[in-house]
């Protein structure tokens, strides 16, 4: 199996191209300062994962934006800390200065040379505008949590995406699914058949960070620890001639 064997790349963004764990804690940082004891990095990020996932299970509809500020409610509730509306509508804006990992644009932009890259993200449209900006890249498709009207791990995100690749004239066998979460794509990428590209961003890290764990650890066709390991692997494919 060979990366030169696909015409596209399926990205999920945050926590693959996009460093949302820095961006919670960032947006974070005043609520978690009222909390009278100190809590690690991983505690902040698995609490938010719990609160996270529910609501995304219990509003699929909702777009992220609006999701967050329930997790912000929710997360001052469960640590027994005062918190005002404003500062829940805030956190959903957040999204917006969550930053990129510094490998994603340039490498993005070496990949587009070579596959139509594609966006599945658990993510409304207008919020993704700010993050493509710091991608700096052109995506062939965009399908957003807010088109499908559910969140990975649910099928229809898969399916949805599925369902439009031929637009792109695409099959399903062309693109090799790329991400950081086991528990929101390759789980779900494994069920659907796909090929899929691990983005092991947290390897120097135990557990799961800001995603639940996943229900059983899915197999995978390649893995790496960042997009410039992945961009390394392609050039030494191309140099020889696999």
């Amino acid at each position: 199996m060979r990366l030169g064997d696909y015409k596209a790349l399926s990205f999920d963004c945050y926590g693959t191209l996009i460093d949302w764990e820095s961006g919670m804690i960032e947006g974070l940082r005043e609520l978690t300062a009222r909390v009278g004891t100190d809590m690690s990095r991983d505690e902040i990020l698995q609490a938010h994962a719990r609160h996270e996932s529910r609501q995304q299970a219990q509003t699929p509809g909702k777009p992220y934006r609006d999701l967050l500020p329930i997790v912000y409610k929710r997360l001052a509730e469960q640590w027994g800390v005062p918190f005002s509306q404003a500062e829940c509508e805030e956190y959903g804006r957040s999204v917006r200065n969550w930053p990129a990992f510094v490998d994603s644009p340039g490498a993005l932009q070496y990949l587009k040379k070579y596959y139509k890259l594609i966006i599945l993200s658990n993510v409304d449209n207008k919020t993704f505008h700010y993050s493509n900006e710091k991608l700096q890249v052109e995506f062939d498709a965009i399908y957003s949590a807010e088109d499908v009207g559910a969140y990975k791990p649910s099928d229809r995100n898969f399916e949805y995406m599925n369902g439009h690749i031929g637009d792109l004239g695409l099959e399903p066998g062309d693109i090799l699914h790329t991400a950081e979460s086991l528990f929101h794509d390759h789980v779900p990428a494994r069920k659907f058949g796909m090929a899929n590209c691990w983005i092991y961003r947290r390897h120097a890290q135990a557990g799961f960070g800001a995603t639940m764990t996943p229900s059983h650890e899915p197999t995978y066709d390649f893995r790496f620890n960042s997009m410039a390991d992945l961009v390394k692997a392609h050039q030494e494919e191309l140099r020889n001639g696999d």
